[in-house]
């Protein structure tokens, strides 16, 4: 099933991005501001609905390490980026896409409760925040002291979703939407790329299946990439974008409506219309997609 996510979850997926705006963080020294600017008039202005249901749609790395927990395989540390290589990611750039997957990174160790690594990420994630000008919305002593008790993930999971709003929000405001669709990018090849190692170690057909079920996803990234294409970095991206939609092609997804069913939210009964995804794809088509998402991820992590 492909289910919704309002997915800045996807930021610091599992431990959280702040819980209010900090004030003390640090300016970036070696900043490019080129890369830190509006996006060229050229570029057409994504509407809140757009960037919503884009957002909406994409699995969140916090759900896909719970299913990879439910596989009942081993952590594994080395499959994910080395939190010491943020001194490496010297442009705006970079290091927006690296805060995606050092965010898709957290969810996957706070899933498995591996605290004794998690500052270290931390750590990270504050330093390629301020890079990019949004420092302000970390205040790393909370996310320190809340992220070390496991305790306290299922709360640390609703700042996170609350908190990326906001920043999303602050950057669009900005005009700054492609430093945003560089995090998102960034957050989702990294978690296509963990489950994508745990797929080869286990071969799991609920993985195989949400994978599979990323085709749709892939078609909305690259158009939204395309649209900041005047910037060679961005145009590359769209390009080797292109090239895992391409290995997707004779994926088949369909889709069916399930029941409706009515739930309480918030004091109110509202009507959920359940969709079920059905995917028809085989192991050739797996390997080969696989190979693209590692293909991807190492340009990115590199």
């Amino acid at each position: 099933m492909l289910r919704k996510f309002s997915y800045l979850a996807l930021m610091i997926a599992g431990i959280s991005l702040i819980t209010a705006c900090s004030g003390s963080s640090k300016k970036s020294n070696d900043s490019d501001e080129l890369t830190l600017a509006p996006a060229e008039s050229g570029a057409l202005e994504l509407s809140e609905e757009v960037m919503s249901d884009v957002i909406q749609n994409i699995s969140s790395p916090v759900e896909m390490a719970s299913l990879i927990k439910a596989t009942g395989v081993d952590f594994s540390q080395k499959i994910l980026n080395n939190p010491h290589k943020v001194d490496t990611y010297n442009t705006s750039y970079k290091r927006a896409l690296n805060l995606g997957a050092y965010s898709a990174d957290l969810g996957y160790i706070n899933t498995f409760n591996k605290n004794s690594i998690v500052v270290s990420y931390l750590v990270g994630i504050k330093e390629l925040a301020e890079g990019i000008k949004v420092g302000q919305f970390f205040d790393f002593t909370s996310l320190k002291r809340m992220a070390t008790n496991n305790n306290n993930l299922d709360s640390l999971m609703q700042i996170s979703i609350s908190s990326f709003n906001k920043m999303d929000s602050y950057l669009r405001s900005q005009k700054r939407s492609n430093v945003s669709s560089l995090i998102v990018t960034g957050a989702w090849i990294e978690g296509l790329y963990i489950t994508a190692n745990v797929i080869e170690e286990t071969k799991n057909e609920g993985l195989i299946n949400r994978i599979a079920e990323q085709k749709d996803i892939i078609n909305i990234i690259e158009i939204i990439l395309k649209n900041y294409s005047n910037d060679p970095d961005f145009a590359e991206l769209a390009q080797r974008i292109g090239k895992l939609r391409s290995a997707y092609d004779g994926v088949k997804i369909t889709t069916e409506f399930a029941e409706p069913k009515t739930i309480e939210q918030d004091g109110m009964l509202i009507i959920v219309q359940d969709e079920i995804s059905n995917v028809e794809v085989t192991p050739e088509q797996v390997a080969t997609i696989i190979a693209e998402i590692k293909s991807l991820r190492q340009f990115i992590v590199s």
